[in-house]
């Protein structure tokens, strides 16, 4: 059975964050996940959450200068201190929302910057930040995006991924799959999921090339939700879009999915 996430970073924009929760929980959902929660106070988002009824399933641990245009500081030689700071951070958050999956963005290195020394750095970030969650029976996830959006980002494919995994060597690291991102970086989605399913502990959902929700563009969602369910996928899907309409119209497409949220579309 697929279970869909409402990204709240990127639905119910209609309202503030801390709204969002209880917008989720009418249309249906049962979990959420946002980018990230550290604007706001711990009380402020667990009471939102515990009010809403609503599961945390995943967030991002901090990721640099957002609104600069940098995308994770995984990757980033001298970036280290700040990235361990940030473990910390994100672990007193997860425990008080009781979310138990975590993502890492790799980020965007400087054009001069060694590759050799960016995976390096990667992958020992990676090795510590697996190594704290774990103490708390957490899981961490990194996620391959696209050069899109974010042109020079470290991380694009998911047979990368696997490698830096591989190299990690943690028991408790694993994919965030976005079909978006993947669409745009390597395509061929049935073979990836089939052949690495066993590694992807999260997946989110968007068309392309719009980013709004599945049916809007050139991924055959139907044929996808079709591989994904057939596999016996365990995890959650993140709805990670930006609506076409208004966001519960945006719900439609879920009507062979999840009916009981394309009811409440309107």
């Amino acid at each position: 059975m697929i279970r869909f996430t409402a990204n709240l970073t990127m639905l119910f924009s209609e309202v503030g964050f801390l709204e969002r929760f209880n917008l989720a929980a009418r249309a249906g959902f049962k979990g959420v996940e946002f980018k990230d929660p550290f604007a706001y106070s711990r009380a402020d988002v667990v009471a939102a959450l515990r009010a809403s009824g609503l599961e945390a399933i995943l967030f991002n641990m901090p990721a640099g200068n957002w609104t600069g245009g940098e995308r994770g500081i995984g990757c980033l030689p001298g970036r280290e201190k700040e990235l361990r700071d940030g473990v910390a951070t994100t672990i007193e958050y997860a425990l008080a929302l009781n979310c138990k999956l975590i993502n890492c963005l790799g980020g965007i290195p400087p054009k001069d910057a060694d590759p050799r020394l960016v995976r390096k750095t990667f992958v020992e970030n990676l090795r510590y930040a697996a190594g704290e969650l774990k103490k708390h029976d957490m899981r961490l996830v990194i996620e391959p995006v696209n050069t899109y959006d974010s042109p020079g980002v470290f991380l694009t494919r998911t047979e990368q991924a696997v490698e830096i995994i591989r190299d990690v060597g943690a028991d408790n690291l694993g994919i965030e799959y976005d079909v978006y991102q993947a669409q745009l970086m390597e395509g061929d989605l049935t073979n990836t999921l089939r052949r690495h399913m066993p590694r992807i502990w999260h997946m989110q959902v968007a068309d392309v090339p719009s980013r709004a929700e599945p049916g809007t563009g050139e991924i055959n969602y139907e044929h996808v939700f079709g591989v994904i369910d057939r596999a016996g996928y365990p995890g959650w899907i993140g709805c990670d879009y930006g609506p076409s309409t208004c966001t519960l119209e945006s719900f439609r497409w879920m009507r062979n999915w999840d009916p009981r949220i394309a009811r409440n579309s309107g």
